[in-house]
Order: C-alpha cells, then sequence, then structure tokens
C-alpha cells in the first residue's frame, strides 16, 4: 500500500550538473520549489558510448560526463550513464535510459521509497519513466515541454511519445499548445493538464540602466537588445544576426547582447562568429557567454527590448524573466510563446522565418513607449508560487 505523502523522484537528462551547470535549469527551479512542499530525490541519466572519448578529438565539449553523484541545496541527485550511439538507433534511447536506470533507483527505493516519478519531456525520460514505473509498480507523472513537437514528426519517436502519455499517470504541459498537439497525436486531452513555468522575483529585477551599462561598458545613447539561450540553431541568434544591418540603418549605435553558451544540443558560437565577421557587424555584437541565473538581470537590465527568433519552445521562463526586468519581447509565432506574450502591452509576435516582419518589429519595439511597470507587473503575476501549489495539490491527489 502506498504511503499518503507524496515523495517525489524527479527524472531528466537535462539537470545542471557540474560539468553542465545551466543545464535545465528552467527544471531545477520547478522541482527544487517544489521540494520545498514534498521530499523529492533526482535521477539525470548521461548518454554515454563507449568510443566518445575518439569522438572529443573532433567535438571537444561532446557528453561530457558528470560525476554520478551530487548533492545540490540538500537534494540528492543521480547521473547514472545509458547506452546511446550518437545519431543512430535514437528510438531505442528511451528503453536504454530506462534499463540504465534500474539499479539506481532500486538503490533510491531503499531509502526514499518514491511513489512518484516525475519526467520532464516525454521522449525519451518520459518513455522511460513509463516503463520504470510499472517495472517499480508506482506513479508516473510527464511534463511536455516543447521537444515534442518537432520529435513526433519522427514515426519511431512518435509512437514512444504516445505510449509514455498513454501509460502516465497524469501529464503536465508548460503551454496549452503542447497540449492541443499532442492531443492531436492522439493523446488523451482529460490527463493533461497545463502548468506554465514561473519567474522568481527576487532573482529577477531591474537594477539601474546606467549603471548595468557601465559594466558592460555600453553607451547610455545606445539603443541595446538582448538574448539569452543555449548557444544552437534552434534558438535564433543567426536570424537576428542576419537583420541587423537593417536596423543599423535606424539605429547606428544599436548594441546586440547576446548571453549562452554551450549546451545539450550543441554549440554553434563559431558560426555566429563567421556571421559577424561577415555582415561586418564586430562593434555592434557582443558574446557575453553563459551566465548563472543570479546575473542575468544585469544585461537584461542594460537592455532596451528582449529578441528571440526562436524555431520551437513550451513555455520560454527567459521570456518572464526578460519581462521582470521591464523589458519588451519581440519573439516568434512558435510553441507557447503567444501563450506568454498574451497581449501587445508586453511586446510583438512575429511569423516564424519572416525576416522582413521581425526587423519590422525590433524597430517598433525600439521606437515605442512601453509601460514598464506593467510589464513588471505582469510578470510577477506568474510567480513560481502558484505553479507549485498546483503541482503539490496534483502530487497530493495520485497517493491520496
Amino acid at each position: 500500500m502506498q504511503e499518503r505523502m507524496p515523495k517525489l523522484l524527479v527524472y531528466s537528462s537535462l539537470f545542471p550538473s557540474n560539468v553542465r551547470p545551466n543545464a535545465g535549469v528552467f527544471i531545477k527551479e520547478r522541482m527544487f520549489r517544489v521540494a520545498q512542499h514534498l521530499p523529492i530525490v533526482v535521477v539525470s541519466p548521461v548518454p554515454w558510448f563507449p568510443f566518445q572519448n575518439l569522438l572529443r578529438y573532433w567535438k571537444p565539449n561532446f557528453r561530457p560526463q558528470p560525476v554520478s553523484y551530487a548533492v545540490m541545496e540538500n537534494i540528492k541527485i543521480y547521473y547514472p550513464r545509458f547506452f546511446s550511439i550518437p545519431g543512430f538507433l535514437k528510438s531505442f534511447d528511451g528503453f536504454f535510459m530506462a534499463v540504465a536506470s534500474v539499479y539506481t533507483l532500486y538503490k533510491i527505493k531503499k531509502e526514499h521509497k518514491f511513489n512518484i516519478i516525475d519526467a520532464h519531456f516525454a521522449y525519451p525520460d518520459g518513455y522511460a519513466a513509463s516503463l520504470l514505473g510499472r517495472w517499480f509498480n508506482v506513479a508516473v507523472t510527464i511534463t511536455l515541454r516543447g521537444t515534442e513537437v518537432p520529435l513526433s514528426k519522427m514515426p519511431g519517436r512518435k509512437r514512444c511519445i504516445l505510449s509514455a502519455l498513454k501509460h502516465a499517470d497524469k501529464v503536465f504541459a508548460v503551454a496549452n499548445a503542447l497540449k492541443q498537439h499532442v492531443v492531436g497525436l492522439g493523446a488523451d486531452a482529460e490527463k493533461i493538464q497545463v502548468v506554465g513555468n514561473g519567474v522568481d522575483s527576487d532573482i529577477f529585477y531591474a537594477l539601474d540602466k546606467t549603471q548595468a551599462r557601465a559594466f558592460f561598458n555600453v553607451p547610455l545613447d545606445a539603443k541595446v537588445l538582448v538574448s539569452v539561450g543555449g548557444l544552437v540553431l534552434r534558438k535564433g541568434f543567426h536570424r537576428v544576426l542576419e537583420v541587423l544591418p537593417v536596423l543599423l540603418k535606424e539605429y547606428p549605435n544599436l548594441i546586440y547582447l547576446i548571453v549562452g553558451g554551450d549546451s545539450p544540443e550543441g554549440n554553434i558560437k563559431a558560426s555566429l562568429l563567421q556571421q559577424v565577421n561577415d555582415l561586418g557587424l564586430d562593434e555592434h555584437v557582443r558574446f557575453l557567454g553563459a551566465l548563472p541565473a543570479g546575473k542575468l538581470k544585469l544585461p537584461l537590465s542594460a537592455a532596451d527590448a528582449f529578441v528571440l527568433a526562436t524555431a520551437n519552445e513550451g513555455w520560454a521562463n527567459v521570456f518572464l524573466e526578460a519581462m521582470a526586468c521591464g523589458l519588451p519581447v519581440v519573439t516568434t509565432d512558435v510553441g507557447g510563446n503567444k501563450e506568454v506574450i498574451c497581449n501587445e502591452k508586453l511586446g510583438i509576435i512575429v511569423p516564424f522565418g519572416d525576416s522582413a516582419a521581425l526587423s519590422k518589429a525590433i524597430l517598433k519595439t525600439l521606437g515605442s513607449h512601453w509601460n514598464k511597470q506593467e510589464i513588471i507587473g505582469y510578470a510577477e503575476s506568474n510567480s513560481w508560487d502558484k505553479r507549485v501549489q498546483v503541482l503539490v495539490e496534483e502530487f497530493n491527489g495520485l497517493v491520496s
């Protein structure tokens, strides 16, 4: 018989570690707040391949291997390795992940006695969790975070996603667009609940713009754009760079701050640097590298607008973080973006892949007066506390 108090095993291959401290911080932020109400332990499987050391001769940062165990804010985190061939047999990653996690879960079960596996991303994590839930006879929850959209275009992974959602006891979606997407694939709408991400206003708030710009040596009379995210193709930094020459005709002193670094999806910094050089933008683009959450308010406070020409998102926390610092947002009409930037007082949504619309929206944003306090107020209304309350109630309902 299960205990009435939920004891969670958070299961996600994307989670901060000693080698990738910024990976999956949005999952950590969400679930560590749940940990203030319910006991949790984290299992973050790491892809591994016998010959991956050889691949590092060509890709030095390929699959860095974290320590096998760590404690973060008094929460235990395990990093078991699972067999994953780069570029091949990806429809089996979920199965390999589950098998490789059995021993770790068996050890944890003796002490933690978890009764819910809470997985993040439907594949491969959610699929692996659905297997482990049956093997350990515990409830399973899955949070849809956006990767389900591109992965569902692949037949093998689509089958795994639908199997995972079928066997899950409860499914959370960070945006309604994600819920509707998987329902369109054949998932049961009744078990899916939309619970967006939140923002921590104790970490994200507006600093004095003069001081923030002085920190980055940015002139006070310059117009400043900022983007934050892993340096991967999906985030669309290159799409912003390609419209900068048009923007510079209107604002010759424009500065574009790019905050981000290597991520599990890759690192396109070299190609971005080449693009900057080819377009003659060296004096207008600054690469600030990856910054911890506590320091992100510095570049956000130095900017006039936040822009992210992304190809796919679930519910992007970074929009709320930018708005908590008073910034209007320009982004693309993909995933749940329109649900976050839900009215014209917060920013502008443009069609994905439309460079003319993107440049026009940025120019309009830079030339308009925005009610900074109204933007901040909207961000604060999406606090983590409200999200966590819903999650805790749902977890309690699963075991009661």
